[in-house]
C-alpha cells in the first residue's frame, strides 16, 4: 500500500508543476496522465475522479505557496502597509509568477463555475485569508478580517497588473498605495 500512496503523491507533485507551466488550459484527464507519463485509466487507479485530482494538486500549490511565504515572510505582526509591500514584493518575483497566474486562472474559472474550482478557489481564499490575518497587527475581530481582505484584494490587483504585463504600473499602483497607507 505503501507504494501505491508514494507514487500517488508523486502523481501529485508532477501535476502540481504541470498545472504551474500550463495553467488550467491543459487539464482533461489525458492531459493530465500525458504531464505524469501515465495513462488516464491510471490516474483514474489512483485518485476517484478529475474533481479530486483537482483538489488535491492545487493543495499541493496552495501549500506551496504558504510554505514559501512561511520562508520569506516573518511571523510578527505587521502594520498593513509593510506587510503589503513584503506580499506584494514576494509574490511580483519570477519564482512566485507561476504561482499568481495560477491564482488568477482558477479565480476565473470558480466565477464561471467550472467545476470543481468554485469550492477549491474558496478554500484557497479562506487559507490566504488565514494568513494574512494572523500577521496583521491589531486585535482580532471583524476590523483585523475586514483589513485582510482588503490587503488581498489590493495584493491580487497588483498582481493582475503584473501578469499583463503592466510592471511599471504595478510598481506605480505599490508606491501609490504606499503613500496612500502612510497618510
Amino acid at each position: 500500500m505503501a507504494n501505491r500512496q508514494d507514487q500517488r503523491e508523486k502523481v501529485i507533485q508532477m501535476l502540481a508543476d504541470h498545472l504551474l507551466t500550463a495553467g488550467l488550459a491543459q487539464t482533461s484527464l489525458r492531459q493530465l496522465a500525458a504531464a505524469c507519463g501515465t495513462s488516464d485509466r491510471m490516474l483514474l487507479y489512483y485518485f476517484a475522479d478529475k474533481a479530486e485530482i483537482m483538489t488535491l494538486v492545487l493543495a499541493r500549490v496552495a501549500e506551496q505557496f504558504s510554505s514559501a511565504l512561511e520562508q520569506a515572510l516573518p511571523r510578527e505582526r505587521l502594520p498593513l502597509q509593510i506587510l503589503l509591500q513584503q506580499v506584494s514584493a514576494l509574490v511580483r518575483t519570477p519564482a512566485m509568477r507561476p504561482t499568481m497566474r495560477l491564482w488568477l486562472d482558477m479565480v476565473a474559472a470558480a466565477a464561471r463555475q467550472e467545476q470543481p474550482f468554485p469550492a477549491i478557489a474558496t478554500a484557497i481564499l479562506h487559507q490566504l485569508m488565514a494568513w494574512i490575518e494572523a500577521r496583521l497587527e491589531g486585535p482580532p475581530g471583524p476590523a483585523r478580517r475586514q483589513r485582510a481582505a482588503f490587503l488581498l484584494a489590493l495584493i491580487d490587483g497588483i498582481a493582475i497588473f503584473d501578469m499583463t504585463g503592466g510592471e511599471a504600473e504595478a510598481d506605480a499602483v505599490e508606491q501609490a498605495l504606499s503613500d496612500i497607507l502612510l497618510t
